[in-house]
């Protein structure tokens, strides 16, 4: 007998999720575990209930589709389910599973769920593609606005405009806030492509600071820099963070 196809539906809409379960009646191959109407739930219900499928809508309350998936350790095969086709060009670059725009015909959906069986089946399954559109966050048109933290089994939403620095361990990085402190599975690199130059400079390969979070900038040694922030806390400047900081403040 062949082993079915756990899957799980995440959608805030009701009407989305149940199109999407309508299509699946065709599939005998499919077993639907629950329905999610929003990122948390879908994490918890991922983590145990372990599906091999997931259908995700990608602009939801709470949490984005996006930012559920970079707090997944093991994310499961994708498929896309959206309202919003901005996401779906960088989607297709990267050869995701697959992107369904809504509203999508029965037709394209059953050709989706048969490219994501053949990947579910292929060993060990073809995820190498799916990472690389998770890293990019979808390569959003728009500045970062707010970063997803877990630790443990806890889930931190940290807006942007409460950070005050940001700062390099090894594949993470620290980000420092008037609330406390947040780590966060992330390379600079990451914040050089996502944050607003207007906003935050990179003073060093290893800090980023928010600009209105600079009280001064002082000179300690010779040829070299420290930036003095309002709460008292000094940050080493290079030679380029030092023209960066130049060229802004000029």
């Amino acid at each position: 007998m062949e082993k079915k196809i756990k899957t799980i539906i995440i959608d805030d809409e009701e009407l989305a999720r149940a199109i999407i379960i309508n299509y699946l009646k065709k599939f005998d191959n499919i077993e639907i575990l629950t329905e999610c109407s929003n990122g948390f739930e879908a994490i918890k219900q991922i983590g145990e209930l372990k599906p091999d499928l997931i259908f995700l809508d990608i602009q939801m309350p709470k949490l984005t589709g996006f930012e559920m998936l970079e707090i997944l350790d093991d994310p499961p095969v994708i498929i896309f389910t959206t309202a919003f086709d901005q996401y779906a060009l960088k989607a297709f670059e990267v050869n995701a599973i697959d992107y369904l725009l809504k509203p999508f015909s029965e037709e394209r959906f059953s050709e989706a769920l048969v490219k994501a069986i053949k990947m579910i089946k292929s060993v060990p399954p073809k995820k190498q593609k799916l990472a690389e559109l998770v890293n990019t966050g979808g390569k959003r048109n728009e500045f970062l606005d707010r970063v997803v933290i877990k630790q443990g089994q806890k889930i931190s939403i940290v807006p942007v405009d409460d950070i005050s620095y940001i700062e390099a361990q090894d594949d993470y990085t620290m980000l420092y806030t008037g609330k406390g402190n947040f780590l966060k599975q992330k390379t600079m690199k990451y914040y050089d492509e996502n944050l607003n130059p207007a906003e935050f400079i990179r003073i060093h390969r290893s800090y980023f600071v928010k600009l209105s979070s600079v009280k001064q900038i002082e000179l300690f040694e010779k040829e070299s820099y420290r930036v003095i922030l309002h709460d008292g806390k000094q940050l080493p400047v290079s030679k380029s963070g030092y023209q960066n900081l130049k060229e802004t403040f000029k």
